[in-house]
């Protein structure tokens, strides 16, 4: 990822941050653990100011912290955290699966059928990551539907806790009823229901919330 992609230097600050916010939600830098701005440059093969750019983004987006004269750290996932981001998502996920019942076209809904396709294929063979990321999408594609760029604005900082609380709780036991439920809300937005939308939407939340909760407790020292 040299600095002579030939795009402008946003692009490089971007690539970066998707890069680093990756390897956070694959675990490759775990919660705890430091990042130092020029170990990160020389690994990426980029100056420290793209670097420099995308840790302060991925700051404000929760997965670093930054402790005073000691630098930054990837930030912990743990019940309390997840308790507060189920809170905004039931809401504004509830609000998108409405809006995308009034307002998904027939194309949209095709690749919402398409998604879960795949989603469906990946947990029938196991491949419990690729699932997890799969549904990540299609919870981001109802958004999209919805036709509100506003909301499409506030939800997309939540997208990558959303795939990293998933990777952290995803299993083969959870994949199969998560497709099930992915399939009602398809229903409710193809039959242009939003209530039922909606309703759906938050049941789905509120049953993920309840699982990650259990499964990030088992995690946490001392629990």
């Amino acid at each position: 990822m040299p600095d002579t992609l030939g795009d402008a230097h946003q692009s490089l600050a971007d690539l970066v941050y998707l890069r680093l916010r990756e390897q956070i939600i694959e675990g490759e830098h775990p919660a705890g653990q430091r990042l130092v701005e020029r170990e990160l440059a020389d690994g990426l093969g980029v100056s420290r100011i793209p670097v420099r750019e995308a840790m302060q983004r991925l700051e404000r987006e929760g997965f670093l912290t930054v402790q005073a004269r000691r630098g930054a750290f990837v930030a912990d996932f743990g019940p309390a955290d997840a308790e507060h981001f189920f809170a905004v998502r039931e809401s504004l996920e509830a609000l998108a699966a409405s809006l995308a019942a009034r307002n998904a076209t027939a194309t949209g809904i095709r690749g919402l059928e398409r998604l879960l396709a795949r989603t469906r294929k990946a947990a029938e063979a196991g491949r419990v990551r690729e699932s997890a990321d799969l549904n990540a999408d299609f919870h981001r594609a109802i958004v999209d539907l919805s036709g509100n760029p506003l909301l499409r604005d506030m939800m997309a900082p939540l997208d990558g806790r959303l795939r990293r609380l998933f990777r952290l709780t995803s299993d083969a036991e959870t994949s199969a009823p998560m497709c099930t439920e992915h399939q009602q809300l398809l229903d409710a937005i193809k039959a242009r229901d939003p209530e039922a939308a909606a309703a759906l939407a938050r049941h789905h939340v509120a049953g993920t919330r309840a699982f990650a909760l259990q499964v990030l407790g088992r995690q946490t020292p001392g629990r």
